[in-house]
């Protein structure tokens, strides 16, 4: 290996002086979750004391990751204590997207099943975390965590976005969900949709690219909505792989007609033809 490209290798190295914490902050953001929802646990905590002692270990590893970020907006140690006062809350609102599943969702069995094992409530558990950090500015860590979430559900969600409470996401794999995208509440969202932007010109960094979807809207497999003015309205069903770069009303059904013929030889053991 050429000893200049050793050089330019060091060099790369040596403008980084801090590496960003990422693999930690991931691990540390799953035992909280292991925290806030025993289900998630290898083991239930026995007593309040031992709760007390593992929040004091979660603030104090968080402001030590947090110290290492270069460029924060304020002291690691204010961060962590502005963060952790939020756990009741955020522990509060995964609660209720949780029940939110399990009430639109047959198949559940209970909220236990769904807060140890449902794709769809643990990408918005860490949404929800780098959600909060990017809103106090943080660099870097929020898309991390995202990315983290995407890597192990294949559910994509940008930190930026703003989702409501009691958030539903129906299997999920696929979801895309762009960083300006504003979600209200009781919103219910199936795999391979994306809430995405007319365009990617870099340009536009900085504006509203991405849709707004108002309460309770049910967003169908496959469905794609596009643009930063687009607003489906409150109540309304986008179906199944519909193409939608237009605001709809309140209480809207948008469904994409498809043109199904099936035929069948009257012999059983002739071969079956579809055209889709």
């Amino acid at each position: 290996m050429p000893r200049s490209f050793s050089a330019e290798l060091a060099k790369a190295h040596a403008s980084v002086p801090d590496a960003l914490p990422g693999a930690a902050f991931c691990a540390l953001a799953d035992g909280l979750l292991a925290l806030l929802f025993p289900q998630r646990a290898d083991q239930p905590l026995p007593s309040a004391d031992a709760v007390d002692s593992e929040l004091y270990h979660f603030r104090s590893e968080l402001a030590v990751l947090l110290a290492k970020v270069p460029s924060v907006p304020a002291p690691a140690s204010e961060l962590a204590d502005e963060f952790t006062a939020q756990l009741p809350a955020l522990r509060t609102a995964l609660l209720r997207d949780a029940s939110a599943i399990l009430a639109s969702d047959p198949a559940a069995q209970g909220l236990a099943e769904i807060i140890s094992s449902y794709p769809g409530f643990y990408a918005t558990a860490l949404h929800r975390l780098a959600h909060a950090l990017h809103q106090r500015g943080l660099p870097r860590l929020p898309r991390l965590l995202s990315e983290y979430a995407h890597q192990r559900t294949g559910i994509d969600i940008h930190p930026g976005a703003h989702i409501g409470q009691a958030f539903c996401i129906d299997h999920g794999t696929g979801l895309v969900i762009g960083e300006t995208a504003i979600i209200g509440a009781n919103v219910q969202i199936y795999q391979g949709v994306t809430l995405g932007a007319l365009s990617v010109t870099k340009g536009l960094q900085g504006t509203k690219r991405h849709p707004t979807i108002e309460d309770h809207v049910v967003i169908y497999a496959g469905a794609t909505i596009l643009g930063g003015s687009t607003v489906v309205g409150a109540h309304s069903i986008i179906g199944g792989n519909v193409w939608l770069t237009e605001s709809v009303p309140s209480h809207s059904r948008v469904y994409h007609r498809a043109h199904i013929q099936i035929s069948r030889s009257e012999d059983p053991a002739a071969e079956l033809v579809f055209s889709i």
